[in-house]
């Protein structure tokens, strides 16, 4: 049961529209994935089927399915992601190269959505102000063998403070009323209400004045929300223009959604495959300015350059931090980090111990291939066993990197007979 105070918003919203809106939400659910770019090639999978209409990597796929067991999730190879919250970076349009926020990240859908365009040129930073949440994103970065992204859990003014105008672009899935997942979630439903609405509304504003401050001049900011309610949407983006007269609505093509004003649209439910969304494109005018390069890194250790060269492992352009005993290597983008609060530099490439180097789990997924590399099939029973914990039968000395159909899943170490399972403890399938 719909509430009646949002039953009687959508009829006058709507209007003649509103009875196929009311029947599409009895319809079953149009599902979707999307394919890793990081990862190579996409793989022929028989559960998947059409492409979504605006993201070259996303496809519908068989709701009878169940795509998070398969090992190929595991590995990063796809993500699964609602077709419609797939728009917003679509009509951000992040290219390789570019300085890049997700200011409401969790749990990452956007985040690795961006990451896959930038194809690990560039800077990605990810935010999440809640912590539980900002720590779900922080593995879903790791899963999908990101290697340039930051993840923070701050308080959006607090990033606004320190990085002014240092970004190329600006995404902001703001927090609100939930109303485009009633069909996908009862909770969106039973946490609904006016006084909600109107909570959200006033959020929004915070955040969007803290994403207007974080582009830089000739930037763009793209904001979206999965509700219908217009205060949270269009009289948002009215207000915000009112408060930020250096942002003007970008004009863009977006055939696939209904046009809500110049760089706004809409995606209902009754008029394509996906649930409710909203998303504005606004650009900052002004010339672009330039911005500071970060601090210096440090130098490598010995203990990792003997495990590269071991391993004839080769990094991107970036520089090396340590925190604590584990070791990242960071954009070379990355600014400073002092007083921020950050889960994830960068790809973590391992812990320093006292007299050897542990390879982290982060770069297993990053690697696509290595100088030792156990392929297992995904038909294959020893799969199961690698991600259940337990050690697998091999030929291989010393650090291995595990892969199905090729792609990267994880570390064992062999002594000749088997393999040693390293498969993070708290990923493994209890059987």
């Amino acid at each position: 049961m719909l509430p009646q105070d949002f039953m009687n918003r959508m009829r006058s919203q709507l209007g003649e529209e509103y009875s196929a809106y009311l029947e599409s939400l009895e319809r079953p659910r149009a599902v979707a994935l999307r394919f890793n770019p990081l990862k190579g090639e996409k793989p022929s999978l028989p559960f998947v089927g059409e492409q979504v209409p605006w993201e070259p990597m996303g496809y519908y796929y068989d709701i009878e399915a169940r795509p998070g067991l398969h090992p190929y999730h595991e590995a990063g190879v796809y993500y699964l992601q609602e077709a419609s919250a797939m728009s917003a970076v679509a009509l951000l349009d992040p290219k390789p190269g570019e300085r890049i926020c997700d200011l409401c990240a969790a749990p990452g859908g956007k985040s690795t959505q961006i990451a896959g365009r930038l194809m690990g040129e560039g800077f990605l930073l990810c935010n999440e102000i809640n912590p539980k949440r900002a720590k779900i994103l922080s593995r879903n970065i790791e899963r999908m063998g990101v290697a340039n992204a930051l993840v923070t859990n701050e308080h959006p003014s607090r990033l606004a403070e320190r990085l002014p105008g240092y970004f190329d672009r600006v995404l902001i899935d703001a927090p609100c009323s939930g109303e485009g997942m009633f069909r996908k979630e009862e909770a969106a439903v039973t946490d609904w209400s006016l006084e909600t609405v109107e909570m959200c509304a006033r959020r929004q504003a915070e955040i969007l004045d803290s994403g207007a401050a974080l582009v830089r001049p000739g930037g763009r900011l793209v904001y979206s929300t999965c509700t219908f309610a217009p205060s949270e949407n269009e009289h948002a983006i009215a207000e915000f223009l009112l408060r930020h007269t250096e942002f003007s609505p970008e004009a863009v093509s977006a055939p696939w959604f209904t046009p809500a004003g110049q760089g706004q649209f809409r995606l209902w439910p009754h008029k394509l495959l996906g649930e409710g969304h909203f998303v504005a494109v606004l650009q900052k005018q002004g010339e672009e300015a330039p911005n500071e390069t970060g601090e210096c890194g440090e130098r490598l250790p010995k203990l990792w350059t003997d495990f590269a060269e071991e391993m004839d492992i080769v990094l991107p352009v970036g520089k090396a931090v340590t925190f604590g005993t584990s070791l990242y290597w960071t954009p070379a983008e990355l600014p400073s980090l002092k007083g921020l609060k950050v889960l994830r530099p960068g790809l973590e490439l391992g812990e320093l111990k006292k007299d050897r180097f542990e390879p982290a789990h982060a770069l297993a997924l990053w690697l696509a291939d290595c100088r030792r590399v156990e392929n297992l099939r995904v038909n294959d029973g020893r799969i199961d066993e690698y991600l259940s914990g337990n050690v697998i039968p091999s030929h291989e000395k010393g650090w291995c990197l595990v892969t199905v159909d090729s792609y990267s899943i994880g570390w064992a170490k062999g002594d000749g007979v088997q393999l040693k399972n390293h498969y993070p403890k708290g990923l493994r399938r209890f059987r």
